[in-house]
């Protein structure tokens, strides 16, 4: 069974039947949507929305500052060429269908 990420759950089938009453009783707190017992969707107040995209958004910002401070970039074209280099000269390993011995 599914892990359900929240202390409330409620079923697709209440859900529809009164989605003014779930909210209102969730107040700030997520919902899991349960469809057979399983979560199908969490439901969030804006607020709490908001602040987990400001949260994701922080993080990344925080993220790509730190690949720039690791140090200079390196051009894409260096990079490819490189990588091309590395792996079109090694050469695979066969084995021999006759023997069951690996080719010298």
């Amino acid at each position: 069974m599914e892990q359900v990420l929240a202390s409330r759950s409620v079923s697709i089938t209440e859900l529809k039947r009164s989605p003014s009453a779930v909210l209102e009783q969730a107040g700030s707190e997520p919902v899991a949507v349960l469809n057979h017992n399983r979560p199908a969707a969490y439901l969030l107040s804006p607020q709490v929305y908001e602040a987990m995209l400001e949260r994701l958004n922080a993080d990344l910002r925080q993220s790509i500052q730190e690949g720039i401070d690791s140090g200079p970039a390196i051009p894409a074209d260096a990079l490819f060429a490189e990588l091309s280099a590395r792996y079109t000269d090694a050469k695979p390993r066969t084995k021999s269908k006759s023997s069951g011995k690996r080719a010298a």
